[in-house]
């Protein structure tokens, strides 16, 4: 297994370089199970994406000229939404607020009662039974810790789709984590993301390569 480490000031740097490994490093394979099943995919064994600023603006990615942004703040809005509110539609399997929702305020309050160096407040997603759906939650848990003075956020993926998944994904964990931070009364922090599967689907491989500025 090779874990591959990246750093970026801002979510954009962090995708910028997230792409560039992926495709210069990502074990490729033919998928045998799951989303896209038969085509090809680039991945990274293990990935840890150190992010110190992912509060800067713009949250969605800068891209060259040509290249469609993999996601827009309308769409990172409506993702923030979907992570806090707690109601699932007859045809979804999971949500994640349904897991996150209810976690969300007693994290705020447990911080606000028990001290910034409460080091127990580890919000979850899915249960023993989520091995058996069809596609089980790629989000796992969102950690949280409290240093400096600011809330940071330590997350895992599963699974984690770098082109459609990764710009929104962050863009709502990063609004999340600034009202999280503002309800407790502390600063915004970092992002320490983690992943055993962060991949690229043979369809956007000229668009990341187009992104890190290689060739095919």
């Amino acid at each position: 297994m090779r874990i591959s480490t990246i750093e970026g000031r801002d979510l954009s740097e962090a995708f910028f370089h997230s792409c560039r490994k992926v495709m210069e490093d990502g074990y490729e394979y033919v998928i045998d199970k799951g989303s896209f099943e038969g085509t090809r995919r680039k991945e990274l064994d293990f990935a840890v994406i150190h992010i110190e600023k992912p509060g800067m603006r713009p949250l969605v990615p800068d891209v060259p000229q040509g290249v469609p942004p993999p996601t827009s703040d309308d769409y990172i809005n409506e993702y923030m939404a979907y992570l806090i509110t707690d109601s699932k539609q007859p045809n979804e399997l999971y949500t994640y607020g349904e897991d996150l929702a209810p976690q969300i305020g007693t994290v705020i309050s447990r911080y606000k009662e028990d001290g910034p160096e409460c080091n127990q407040l580890c919000m979850t997603v899915g249960n023993r039974g989520s091995l058996d759906l069809e596609h089980p939650p790629c989000l796992r848990l969102v950690d949280t810790r409290i240093r400096y003075g600011k809330l940071h956020f330590i997350v895992y993926f599963r699974s984690w789709d770098l082109w459609a998944g990764f710009p929104t994904n962050l863009g709502g964990l990063q609004l999340l984590k600034e009202y999280m931070s503002s309800e407790i009364g502390v600063e915004d922090g970092e992002m320490i993301c983690v992943s055993k599967g962060l991949h690229l689907y043979e369809y956007c491989w000229e668009l990341a390569a187009a992104v890190a500025g290689i060739s095919l």
